[in-house]
C-alpha cells in the first residue's frame, strides 16, 4: 500500500531545511519529495517549489493538475496530480501540506486508500520568532500572528512527532528514522525517471 508522510507545522519551524536534507539523504531510494505550487516569489532558494502567478495558478486550477490546493497569508498553495501517480504506483510520497488541509487529505488518502502519516514539526515559540524575524519576509504584527496561530494548533494525535528547536541534524534524523522505516529494496520509480 502506498503511503503518504505529509509535513506539516507552523511557518518557520524548519520543514523545508527537514525535508530538503532527506530529500538529499535518501536520493536514489524508493520515496518520493513534492514540490509544491506557490503564488509567491521564488527568491528562497531552501524551498522546494514552482512559483506561479495568480493567472497561471488559476488555469491550473481550472484544468484540474492540482491534487490539493489551498490558502494562506494570502498567497495560493497546491500539490500537483503528480503525486496521485506516484501514489497509484506504490510509492513513499513526502509533502510539505497545509495544517487547514489536513481532513481533506485524510478524506482523499481514505477514498484512495492510501496510509496518510502526518508528521509534526514542533518548533519552541521563542525559537520559532527568531527564525521569522531572521528570514524578514513578514513584518512584526504577521510573526505574533504567526505565534499566535502556531500556539492554538494541536497536532493529529497519530503525527509523528519531530523536534526541531535544536540542532538541524538531529530532527535531520528522526524525520530519516520515519521515512526509511517504510522503506523496500523492491525499487519501483525506476520507470518514472524522476529525481
Amino acid at each position: 500500500m502506498s503511503r503518504l508522510f505529509y509535513v506539516i507545522g507552523p511557518s518557520g519551524a524548519g520543514k523545508d531545511a527537514l525535508m530538503q536534507a532527506a530529500r538529499v539523504a535518501l536520493a536514489g531510494k524508493p520515496i518520493l519529495f513534492a514540490h509544491r505550487y506557490i503564488t509567491r516569489s521564488n527568491a528562497d532558494a531552501s524551498e522546494n517549489f514552482v512559483q506561479l502567478s495568480s493567472a497561471e495558478f488559476e488555469q491550473r486550477k481550472r484544468l484540474g493538475l492540482f491534487w490539493l490546493n489551498w490558502q494562506s497569508h494570502q498567497l495560493d498553495y497546491a500539490i500537483g496530480t503528480e503525486v496521485r501517480q506516484w501514489l497509484e504506483a506504490g510509492l513513499v510520497v513526502v509533502v510539505n501540506g497545509s495544517r487547514q488541509a489536513l481532513p481533506e487529505v485524510a478524506r482523499i488518502c481514505a477514498q484512495d486508500g492510501v496510509t496518510l502519516v502526518p508528521v509534526w514539526v514542533h518548533c519552541e515559540a521563542s525559537v520559532l520568532a527568531q527564525r521569522l524575524r531572521a528570514r524578514g519576509r513578514e513584518t512584526e504584527a504577521q510573526i505574533q500572528e504567526r505565534l499566535e496561530r502556531a500556539k492554538a494548533f494541536v497536532p493529529p494525535v497519530d503525527a509523528l512527532v519531530i523536534d526541531n528547536s535544536g540542532a538541524l541534524t538531529d530532527s535531520v534524523q528522526q524525520l530519516l528514522t520515519y521515512l526509511q522505516a517504510d522503506l523496500t529494496t523492491d525499487v519501483r520509480c525506476e520507470s518514472l525517471h524522476v529525481d
